[in-house]
């Protein structure tokens, strides 16, 4: 598979991650241990929608135009993904159910995965002379 193929084939599995992660998060926000009571619905979904835009923005700038500025947009979309790991920090594993989990890891999963290609292909990118 190539470079181009396998980032846009991760960076879907990736969206589609943290859609389910962000969904539920959003609907069952009121479920999740320990979150701030100033957290709404909306505004976790706003928050999904503009680091989505700055996913959507890297993928374009890294097939299309400018490989370098892309990557590293992809790649702080990707730590974006792994932050979600924070509901760990604030509750334990065993507080949160086991939807909660399943969607967290979904997406920090699938942030690993974007972050290895990105990071791969930004390594190469700059080592090339």
């Amino acid at each position: 598979m190539s470079d181009r193929k396998l980032l846009i084939t991760v960076w879907c599995l990736y969206l589609v991650g943290s859609l389910i992660h962000f969904i539920h998060n959003a609907e069952f926000l009121k479920d999740y241990p320990n979150l701030p009571d100033s957290w709404m619905r909306n505004g976790i979904y706003l928050a999904w929608v503009g680091m989505t835009l700055l996913g959507a923005i890297g993928l374009i700038l890294a097939i299309r135009s400018s490989k370098l500025i892309g990557l590293n947009c992809l790649v702080v979309y990707a730590l974006l993904g792994i932050d979600s790991l924070g509901h760990y920090i604030v509750a334990p594993f065993d507080s949160h159910t086991a939807a909660m989990n399943t969607t967290i890891l979904l997406e920090v999963g699938a942030a690993v995965l974007l972050l290895t290609v990105a990071g791969q292909q930004l390594y190469r990118a700059i080592a090339r002379p």
